[in-house]
């Protein structure tokens, strides 16, 4: 047997680790009885204990080495040449680490979630408070590890946007935020009418009305699932194994969008590599990229006027209340610029600051400049500084996401970064197939779905986020498209 293939062998069962170990996470957060939550940290300690052992050892140095020579006269962009080069940077971060550490942070993640979640329903960040402690404690200790580089942030940044650093994306968010908060100044007192949008909308048709989304997007009913979950998310073990969460609230029909987003999630999962699925280069690229593709179902597909063109008759068979409400006055509401408390919930304009705010507050977090117990206080003041709202409480503030519970530190600024990229690619995929438009008009999606998947999923992780992002629409992370986009959309009027 060759090096490389015995290196493929050996890599194999460590993709499965980390599958298994998320599906051990959607189950703790989907399925799993409240009370679990201690076996689950050990089980995910146990896992990642294992998967790093196996891969930082000195057999899988060995044969990293030997596949190299072996490989070095392939094309670079073959499928070896890509696995060689992605193992060589994937293994020579993760030596550093001691599996000890990697196994307490995972630790650490799940035995969070359950305290979070009571804390969140409680308003209470002063019980959080030590969970967070530990998050940080852990995340400085694994910096530690690393003992050359410019900026600590570049370490857990680059852990979700490889090759990405501090400085660049603080470049492009300074320039969104030159743009992005006289736009919002300018659009907030607009006159539109949404009240409508707030009511009784049972769970059961919201429900009913996301599966049917899904649906119509596209998808194999053997191979998805849709469940309900506190804060939405997308997981899965496998391109056939898609499984997406959502939020329901009986007074708002706001899962209906949370349901598009997980969804671009779900169809990256699903139109990956199979042929590399047991490998690390048919894994996503990036959470920028994933992101990028979330962002594209959500808003410009799943706000825009075409989609509403063909699905607002069955929104409103769904939900009679919508029935007098005409669809220029729909469209107008879903997309109104109105400066809210929650992420998740905010529209296209403002949402950006919502994760500028969140990615210089980790800064904070990790250089020392904000004392944990007053990070309640630092939050509430961004948010009144970029969004011109007061906080009444923890719940609505701090607490309203998951990820520092999950230890997740470095991930917020992929939000901005693929909502970025998910225009970029948007306008190079209307320009190949063409009439993309007129396509969602009829409901029609399957074009959209085989271009992303061939210009961006099929390429898994066998190259660097801006890599990819180039050779699907030729040019890297650029904030003005997207700029471009909301003051054309929001400025010259939706229903133009």
């Amino acid at each position: 047997m060759s090096s490389l293939q015995a290196l493929k062998d050996r890599l194999a069962p460590i993709v499965d680790l980390g599958k298994t170990s998320r599906i051990l996470s959607w189950d703790q957060q989907a399925m799993m009885p409240p009370a679990g939550s201690g076996h689950r940290a050990e089980q995910m300690g146990t896992l990642q204990l294992l998967s790093h052992r196996l891969f930082t050892s000195e057999e899988t140095g060995r044969l990293l080495e030997e596949a190299a020579r072996e490989t070095e006269s392939l094309d670079p962009d073959s499928d070896d040449a890509a696995l060689i080069r992605v193992v060589r940077r994937d293994y020579d971060k993760a030596v550093r680490v001691p599996a000890e550490l990697r196994a307490e942070m995972a630790r650490a993640a799940a035995e969070a979630r359950p305290v979070w979640v009571k804390a969140k329903a409680d308003s209470d960040f002063q019980s959080f408070l030590p969970v967070l402690e530990r998050q940080v404690d852990l995340r400085l200790r694994y910096i530690g590890c690393f003992d050359d580089v410019e900026e600590p942030y570049d370490i857990l940044l680059d852990d979700f946007e490889p090759e990405t650093s501090t400085a660049e994306v603080r470049e492009i968010f300074d320039e969104l935020k030159t743009r992005l908060i006289p736009l919002i100044a300018e659009l907030r007192n607009d006159d539109v009418d949404d009240s409508f949008l707030r009511g009784d909308f049972p769970h059961a048709e919201q429900e009913a009305l996301d599966k049917s989304v899904i649906e119509l997007f596209g998808m194999r009913p053997d191979t998805w699932r849709l469940d309900p979950t506190v804060h939405p998310f997308a997981s899965g073990a496998g391109v056939d194994d898609i499984r997406i969460t959502t939020n329901y609230d009986p007074t708002t029909m706001k899962s209906l969008f949370s349901t598009m987003h997980e969804y671009g999630h779900g169809l990256y999962g699903h139109q990956l590599p199979r042929e590399l699925a047991r490998l690390p280069t048919g894994q996503p690229c990036s959470l920028g990229i994933h992101e990028s593709q979330s962002r594209l179902w959500e808003n410009l597909v799943g706000r825009s006027v075409p989609f509403w063109r063909f699905f607002y008759p069955r929104v409103q068979e769904t939900f009679p209340q919508l029935g007098m409400v005409e669809l220029d006055d729909f469209v107008a509401a879903i997309n109104k610029v109105q400066p809210s408390l929650i992420r998740i919930k905010a529209d296209e304009v403002t949402y950006g600051m919502h994760v500028i705010l969140r990615f210089e507050l980790e800064q904070d977090m990790v250089n020392g400049r904000v004392a944990l117990p007053d990070l309640p206080e630092a939050w509430n003041a961004k948010v009144n500084e970029y969004l011109g709202l007061d906080v009444p409480d923890d719940a609505n503030g701090v607490l309203q996401d998951t990820h520092w519970a999950a230890g997740s530190i470095g991930y917020f600024s992929t939000y901005l970064l693929g909502t970025v990229m998910s225009v970029q690619i948007w306008e190079r995929a209307s320009e190949d197939i063409g009439n993309l438009e007129e396509q969602i008009e009829r409901g029609e999606f399957a074009a959209l779905r085989e271009w992303l998947g061939d210009h961006v999923h099929k390429l898994g992780r066998k190259y660097s986020p801006q890599e990819t992002l180039r050779r699907a629409t030729g040019s890297t992370i650029d904030a003005k498209p997207y700029l471009a986009y909301l003051e054309s959309k929001y400025r010259a009027g939706i229903m133009a």
